[in-house]
């Protein structure tokens, strides 16, 4: 069978390409690569001539992909990273005897993952290298896509398409209210009756797609404040200026007694938190075995209201 032109592409060519579109300019790229300038621009001409199709538009300014050069740079990527982690694996394993397996977590899930990761080691016996991610679910997606992540613990609403996924557990939004607040006093709220309070949630992941529905079926009136970090959202509603709606998963580690947390009702919002990988052969056999141990030791079981937890733990303390 005749060769392919295709097959004359190097992976150092390809590690160009993804370094140049990163810098977005020859100049910066090619200082990265400790490379000329011109040596690199031959590097892409040549890549475009193999492939046969413009993968950039040039301007005096700027470099844009073209269609093509979109399609390429995904699977360019995926390549690029798998390439560097199995050598960093390879090495791994021929210097320190230990495998390398790369986790990625939405920080609200990170305790109960690690804890997780610890009862692998310790009843498997395994001694492993990690590198541990901690960003929005759709960054995790992203990266567990191209190949930069083993595996994800991500929070979604929709299915993560081209990817594994497995079902932990559902973590419907709550409503973090002063202990002074009229609403205090229930054991769960429903929509209808926050009313015009002004709310306070997050400006990213999963929230915008949880909560906007809800509040636009009940006619919430103020625009929310949108924040960043669950400090500023506490702090908000510790000053009275808001109420805060965020996934409950959150407020595991919310000890402030000037506040509580309230289940919402009347619809329950909830996101899915599931653990996602690529699907097929798996770099390592080690990493299959996380997946397999996470997969059935991060599924929680049913909680109580989220009211009544508190309840139990402010009177644990006050035994004390």
């Amino acid at each position: 069978m005749r060769s392919l032109p295709l097959r004359a592409l190097t992976l150092r060519q390809l590690q160009f390409f993804s370094v140049l579109v990163q810098e977005g300019q020859f100049g910066r790229a090619a200082r990265r690569l400790s490379i000329t300038q011109p040596a690199l621009s031959n590097a892409i001409k040549q890549m475009e001539k193999l492939l046969g199709a413009e993968l950039l538009t040039r301007s005096t300014h700027r470099l844009e992909l073209t269609p093509v050069g979109a399609e390429v740079l995904a699977r360019t990527d995926f390549l690029v990273n798998t390439v560097e982690v199995a050598l960093r694996d390879i090495e791994s394993t021929v210097q320190r005897g230990r495998a390398f397996v790369r986790i990625g977590v939405v920080p609200s899930a990170s305790g109960s993952v690690a804890a997780a990761v610890a009862d692998f080691l310790r009843e498997t016996g395994r001694v492993l290298e990690f590198a541990w991610r901690d960003a929005p679910s759709t960054t995790l997606l992203a990266e567990v896509r191209s190949g930069q992540l083993d595996m994800a613990v991500a929070a979604i609403t929709e299915p993560p398409g081209g990817l594994a996924c497995v079902d932990l557990f559902r973590d419907p939004l709550v409503l973090v209210v002063r202990r002074d607040h009229a609403l205090a006093q229930k054991s769960e709220v429903n929509w209808e009756a926050i009313g015009s309070e002004q709310l306070v949630l997050f400006e990213s992941g999963s929230m915008p797609a949880l909560g906007n529905p809800a509040r636009a079926q009940f006619a919430q009136g103020a625009e929310p404040y949108r924040v960043s970090y669950s400090e500023t959202l506490y702090a908000l509603v510790r000053g009275g200026l808001a109420l805060g709606l965020m996934p409950r998963l959150y407020t595991g580690s919310l000890r402030d007694p000037e506040l509580m947390v309230l289940p919402l009702a009347k619809p329950r919002v909830e996101r899915r938190v599931v653990l996602v990988y690529l699907p097929g052969p798996m770099r390592n056999v080690v990493a299959q075995e996380l997946i397999g141990f996470l997969g059935q030791r991060l599924p929680l079981p049913a909680e109580a209201p989220v009211r009544r937890r508190i309840a139990k733990k402010k009177a644990a303390r006050a035994s004390r």
